[in-house]
């Protein structure tokens, strides 16, 4: 158990530059994430042959595993896209409402009974969203796409957790974001057309960008939290990923200078969200330890 939350705070800390390197990278959220993910598949295609670990499957195995592929494509599409039209510390701090769509996606989805302390407990990450910053007009774009990476981010971890009870990490993750990679290709066309682009192609510091992207904060990042869902909940995982607003917006503040509207509601407000991860902490330890505990 130490070591899954080991993993799981240390790729917190990785994805807390997933959205600092969205500002830094001078394109769309569609190029960006299309990059992102081709990068990131081909290192790990490389990476597998030849540890001699890659896997096949089945069409109607891989069917589930690309469904879910596609859902993590259109969670950074949203989250990037709400920090282009907003800034980084909304674009995070929307993405903490994670912890509030798992608390109700994963109940529907399993057919299992709502938990009325994860709900409490999302209410008071929900406050801490609130108190963080003052909704202005000029962000209700960027807030709107937020609230639906969010969505999609719970979904993803929700179905995530269904599948490593089948298969190993690393195969879902090479498919998954393989299969990411393919289907945001084929809707690309469609997104450029609606969306026109001044440059597709990455510039040099883009590129560098990219690859500590792709390297560091998804193929680290996603092993890190697949390894850490073995034993630790759905709901709990996306519960310790609200610290990842937490470092973006210090890692903004410094970098973007994005503390300018820093008052003493973002105290209170990163209060509530630290106390949010430290109350579900102290419920799990205490969860499995009656478990040990408990003779069988």
């Amino acid at each position: 158990m130490k070591k899954a939350f080991l993993q799981l705070h240390l790729s917190v800390f990785l994805a807390g530059f997933t959205g600092i390197f969205g500002k830094l990278i001078n394109l769309g959220e569609g190029p960006l994430v299309w990059y992102r993910l081709g990068i990131t598949s081909f290192t790990l295609y490389l990476l597998f042959r030849l540890q001699g670990t890659l896997k096949k499957l089945h069409w109607k195995q891989i069917l589930p595993i690309a469904g879910t592929g596609m859902i993590v494509a259109l969670h950074w599409i949203f989250f990037y896209g709400s920090i282009k039209y907003a800034n980084v510390s909304i674009g995070v701090i929307c993405f903490s409402l994670t912890s509030l769509f798992t608390a109700i996606f994963d109940p529907l989805i399993t057919r299992r009974k709502f938990d009325a302390v994860e709900l409490l407990l999302s209410a008071l990450t929900l406050s801490g969203i609130l108190l963080i910053f003052h909704f202005d007009s000029q962000y209700r774009t960027g807030i709107l796409l937020g609230i639906i990476s969010a969505m999609f981010a719970a979904l993803f971890t929700v179905f995530n957790k269904r599948l490593i009870k089948k298969y190993d990490t690393r195969t879902i993750t090479f498919y998954e974001l393989t299969s990411g990679f393919l289907g945001l290709t084929l809707l690309m066309p469609g997104y450029l057309y609606l969306f026109p682009q001044p440059s597709l192609l990455p510039s040099f510091t883009d590129s560098i960008y990219l690859l500590i992207l792709a390297w560091a904060c998804t193929v680290c990042m996603y092993m890190l939290s697949m390894n850490a869902l073995k034993k630790i909940s759905a709901f709990t995982v996306n519960l310790c990923f609200n610290l990842e607003p937490v470092y973006s917006i210090i890692l903004a503040f410094i970098i973007f200078q994005e503390n300018k509207e820093l008052n003493p509601a973002f105290y209170g407000g990163l209060g509530c969200i630290i106390l949010s991860v430290a109350l579900q902490m102290l419920r799990v330890v205490k969860q499995h330890r009656t478990k040990v505990a408990t003779p069988a």
